[in-house]
């Protein structure tokens, strides 16, 4: 179906906002139109795109009542200036499988692909470190044409 790019990455610095959820009871949405109108008070940012980060537990077993930690961020050069209500986040370097995907973002086949094909084929095992999506100019929400990197981390 698809093939990852493998990278290694150094660590990134975030700052946003966050949400305790689990699969079942979803609040990405609220949390991105809580961060949003916001996101132009962060004037330190790395690049134009946003970050979609999952912080997992470990032993996550990614069950629909399991919780976990959802943020909406950007990357930035250091922590000099975060906006007031907002929390910052340092995303450990490290190796990660890469998936350039192309697709509605409310569509879960990919997640499904990833961990319940490629992984185990793979070679890699998955790494307890955060989940995150690069959401950047091509990204478009639940449009069939959005394109997003989906960065998942692997030893």
């Amino acid at each position: 179906m698809m093939t990852p790019r493998i990278e290694t990455s150094k660590e990134k610095k975030l700052v946003g906002l966050s949400l305790p959820m689990s699969y079942a009871a979803n609040t990405t949405g609220l949390l991105w139109q809580k961060f949003m109108p916001r996101r132009k008070e962060i004037t330190n940012n790395v690049s134009g795109d946003l970050i979609s980060l999952q912080i997992y537990p470990p032993g996550f077993d990614f069950g629909p009542q399991t919780q976990f930690e959802k943020w909406a961020a950007v990357e930035v050069t250091d922590f000099d200036h975060v906006p007031d209500q907002m929390k910052t986040f340092v995303l450990p370097g490290g190796t990660y499988a890469v998936f350039d995907y192309k697709g509605s973002s409310n569509d879960t086949r990919i997640f499904q692909y990833i961990f319940m094909e490629w992984l185990p084929k793979s070679g890699y095992t998955l790494d307890n470190r955060p989940h995150y999506e690069v959401l950047g100019a091509k990204y478009k929400n639940a449009s069939p044409d959005s394109e997003e990197e989906i960065w998942i981390p692997i030893r």
